[in-house]
């Protein structure tokens, strides 16, 4: 006969958690997504820089798509063009007209030419391109990337080795910064004789004038400082409507939302960066004749 097998005592049971007290809460599941519905803006914000860096690091690597970014210079062109014309006019004129007015309530109609020069030169030529290239070039980019994402071309691009980023966005980034910068320069001609046209027909101002005061206020820095600032706000908008391009939420209605929100988020980054940019050029380069 086979000895009895040990018999094993019973384990205790496991020590429960006290129950809260009377004056004790559990958390609600609002409460508890609520630190990270704070986070989500700078984890956005991170993502955007990411992406700008890495389109910096992709310019410079080869190959670099010459059809593409030729394809995405002529369109961008083509839809920026003659609004930026159009528009050029009426800031010239509105800038011109309330400086005249202004230097005439001052005793000092001889500066107006210079003054509503820089004006259009320094602030409303770049701010005019930025909300062109933005609102006509970046939300077309915005819509296309976006659409390719939900048709998931953009992962398969990946599965094949090529990168977007490489393929699709950096050619679509410097076509709106070599735009941006030619655009500057249409506009500060446009917008200058446009201002120059209504100093002289509708203010009864003198070309003379208009011109020496020019001469005597500009300086060449002005230019650069423009052309400076259309060059960031072209890189701008080409990130952020490549970021929100490639990161639509909900499908195609998601898309459409993409497209509003990066027009917004641009308008909003280029006022920043422009007051930065204005405040650093002004501590920087002194005034001419001082």
């Amino acid at each position: 006969m086979t000895a009895p097998m040990p018999v094993r005592p019973p384990e205790p049971p496991e020590k429960l958690p006290p129950p809260p007290g009377p004056g004790a809460t559990t958390p609600s599941a609002p409460e508890q997504r609520r630190p990270s519905r704070l986070l989500a803006p700078l984890r956005e914000t991170g993502k955007l820089f990411a992406l700008a860096v890495a389109v910096a690091r992709a310019i410079f690597r080869r190959p670099f798509q010459v059809r593409e970014f030729i394809e995405q210079f002529w369109f961008v062109a083509s839809v920026t063009i003659l609004p930026a014309a159009l528009v050029s006019i009426p800031f010239g004129a509105v800038i011109a007209l309330q400086v005249g007015s202004l230097t005439q309530q001052l005793g000092a109609q001889s500066f107006t030419g210079g003054a509503s020069v820089l004006a259009v030169i320094q602030q409303a030529s770049p701010i005019i391109v930025a909300l062109l290239i933005s609102g006509a070039a970046g939300s077309a980019i915005c819509a296309d990337l976006g659409s390719r994402k939900i048709r998931e071309e953009l992962d398969a691009m990946e599965v094949m080795g090529v990168s977007p980023i490489q393929r699709l966005v950096v050619p679509r980034v410097l076509a709106t910064m070599l735009v941006a910068v030619l655009l500057n320069g249409l506009i500060s001609v446009v917008g200058t004789l446009g201002g120059y046209f209504f100093n002289v027909i509708m203010q009864d101002g003198t070309p003379g004038a208009y011109l020496a005061s020019f001469s005597a206020l500009a300086q060449l820095p002005d230019l650069y400082i423009s052309e400076f600032k259309a060059l960031i706000f072209g890189f701008i908008a080409g990130i952020v409507a490549a970021y929100r391009g490639l990161n639509p939420r909900g499908g195609p209605k998601g898309v459409g939302d993409a497209v509003n929100q990066s027009v917004v988020i641009t308008f909003m980054l280029l006022f920043f960066v422009n007051m930065v940019l204005t405040a650093i050029y002004l501590q920087i380069v002194p005034a001419k004749g001082s």
